[in-house]
């Protein structure tokens, strides 16, 4: 009988105590196995609570071992619940409420670090996850939509926000998810769909307005080409809004809002004026607008016939003759 093929992986795990170690198992087997093996001695509760880390991606327990490169180091993580620590509840709906009610107690402890995800995973607006649909403003800001258009609606935007004017203002975007990141609760729920870098603050992203495909600054710079990478929809610079971006480069996107509605203010101005004056001719005379039922014509009618349905004879062939010369035909 042929000899089952192996696959050799490396585990960590820091918060349980374990040392670096080399396993070697069937390749049929799945991370639930995996997990048993090392932790015998758990109750299912508390095993239940761990889960298998590669790369930062968590991965659900019916992986199978056959599906990850030989030699790979996984991280055995305890996944961490909420509450007070005390059995009760913070009083937090979300991370944003969370870190504002524990700012307000201790401003000087609070965590860059959750700062920055907070911004990156939640909405601007409402401060709850990011679920689609999603969009963004013209200055990169992040927003559920529902939120934001009820807000919109009912004029109650808060002053950060009021360069919103309507729904021209803001563009849907697509976020990649990540796999498993829902069932594993995973802080980080979306990523580049090219590079598979993580949508979390820690590296820049850019959202394309014409198809809305969100993708990060480091596959924008490596793989040159002026059409999405998802998609292959052409799309300019002026179509690049950065994500969450540093004070110098919203300014750079506020300057761009700015000259945009100038454009659009100016060219409704001018269609404006056109349709008041009208056509003017070279001596100065307003052109007058008259119907010309040629200018309708269906593409297969006859122009002179279908203008006779329009118009009277026609007053140049018309010959004055005796018996007809009191008849006012033609002559209207």
């Amino acid at each position: 009988m042929a000899k089952s093929s192996t696959t050799q992986l490396f585990l960590q795990s820091p918060q349980l105590g374990f040392a670096p170690r080399s396993i070697t198992l069937s390749s049929n087997l799945t991370l639930s196995h995996l997990k048993l093996s090392q932790t015998p001695t758990l109750n299912k509760s508390l095993l239940d609570s761990l889960y298998f880390s590669f790369n930062g991606r968590p991965l659900p327990d019916s992986t199978l071992l056959s599906s990850l490169p030989s030699r790979s180091t996984l991280l055995l993580l305890l996944r961490l619940r909420g509450g007070g620590g005390d059995g009760g509840a913070t009083g937090a709906e979300s991370r944003d409420c969370y870190l504002s009610m524990y700012l307000s107690k201790k401003p000087d402890k609070v965590d860059p670090n959750e700062k920055r995800l907070s911004k990156w995973t939640t909405c601007a607006l409402s401060g709850e996850p990011l679920v689609h649909p999603v969009v963004i403003d013209r200055l990169g800001n992040i927003f559920n939509k529902e939120p934001l258009v009820e807000s919109l609606l009912k004029k109650t935007l808060p002053k950060a926000f009021r360069h919103i004017r309507g729904l021209k203002d803001m563009f849907p975007v697509n976020l990649e998810q990540i796999p498993g990141a829902e069932e594993y609760k995973s802080e980080t729920r979306f990523q580049c769909p090219i590079s598979g870098l993580e949508f979390n603050g820690k590296y820049p992203f850019f959202a394309l307005r014409g198809c809305g495909h969100v993708i990060s600054s480091k596959a924008l710079r490596e793989v040159k080409s002026s059409a999405c990478l998802v998609c292959h929809k052409e799309y300019s610079e002026l179509d690049k809004i950065v994500i969450n971006g540093s004070e110098d480069e919203v300014n750079v996107l506020r300057e761009r809002m700015e000259e945009e509605r100038g454009k659009v203010k100016e060219k409704r101005e001018k269609k404006r004026v056109g349709d008041e004056k009208g056509d003017v001719l070279e001596n100065g005379k307003k052109e007058s607008k008259r119907f010309k039922a040629l200018d309708i014509a269906p593409a297969n009618a006859n122009k002179a016939v279908y203008a006779s349905i329009f118009t009277s004879s026609n007053k140049g062939d018309f010959k004055e003759t005796y018996s007809c010369r009191s008849l006012p035909l033609g002559r209207n």
